[in-house]
């Protein structure tokens, strides 16, 4: 569904020289859940250029897999913003969905890991940003099998408009947790965005977080205790011992002192 309605206006763009701008924003919430977010904005000659584009949107078989839908709603200059929204509940869904929107988004993958041993989380999403075949990779093979082509093929050749030159597409995920690794990515306000090059090349999309559980900021003190413990025996051992030999040293003291004040007594009465 989404592929196709890309598809739909990416022909219109190359036929028109309008702009679309379409982002995909990932959130996910400390509990792995969140939501993935499509919004795509037509320029005001766009929606000029094909006055019918609203009535001709067909959303039901969206929302029949799960896609919120707000819009089209006109924009400030005259264009119009459609957004679509998908609730996730783990990673193997948010792949699924990723993958469901389609080039330039490919090989989508999602990952949430636990260690038991120190609770921390790992959250991951890997995949690559491509446009291999120019506006011939927003259809699907249903589409071209149907029309027998790609649609439009002529016109878009002769329009000498490449994708890259009629709309953009925006990747951007914002993780729980701590950064660890987010390959390619620019980081904008603790989000990590992704610019599609739309021209064939690729973008490698690996994000990677650790969420470290509330008590991982003292988990020094567990060893930290078990230290001090070891530290307190040995101190309270030596303490002891030290005045064991303390006590010792002032009797050994006191006997020598007796035996030299029976020394003298008995030279006193010889």
């Amino acid at each position: 569904m989404v592929r196709r309605l890309m598809l739909l206006v990416a022909c219109v763009l190359a036929l028109s020289a309008c702009r679309l701008d379409v982002t995909v924003d990932v959130a996910i919430e400390p509990d792995g859940t969140g939501t993935v977010t499509m919004t795509a904005v037509a320029d005001a000659e766009l929606v000029e250029q094909v006055p019918d584009l609203v009535d001709d949107l067909r959303l039901d078989d969206a929302i029949a897999n799960g896609w919120s839908v707000d819009g089209p709603t006109a924009t400030d200059d005259g264009g119009l913003e459609l957004v679509l929204t998908h609730d996730v509940s783990s990673a193997e869904e948010l792949a699924n969905v990723l993958n469901s929107i389609g080039p330039p988004l490919t090989r989508m993958a999602a990952a949430r890991t636990t260690d038991p041993d120190t609770e921390q989380t790992t959250n991951a999403i890997n995949g690559v940003m491509q446009l291999t075949d120019g506006y011939a990779g927003f259809a699907d093979a249903d589409l071209i099998d149907t029309v027998g082509g790609l649609p439009f093929e002529e016109q878009i050749a002769a329009s000498g408009l490449a994708p890259s030159d009629a709309m953009s597409f925006t990747y951007r995920v914002s993780l729980p947790g701590e950064l660890v690794s987010a390959e390619e990515g620019t980081e904008v306000d603790g989000v990590i965005e992704w610019q599609a090059p739309l021209d064939g090349s690729s973008t490698n999309l690996y994000v990677q977080t650790v969420q470290i559980p509330a008590s991982g900021g003292t988990a020094w003190a567990g060893p930290l205790a078990t230290i001090s413990l070891v530290l307190l025996v040995v101190w309270v051992v030596m303490a002891t011992g030290f005045i064991v030999f303390v006590a010792l040293a002032r009797r050994k003291k006191a006997r020598r002192r007796e035996e030299r004040l029976r020394r003298l007594d008995r030279d006193r009465v010889t």
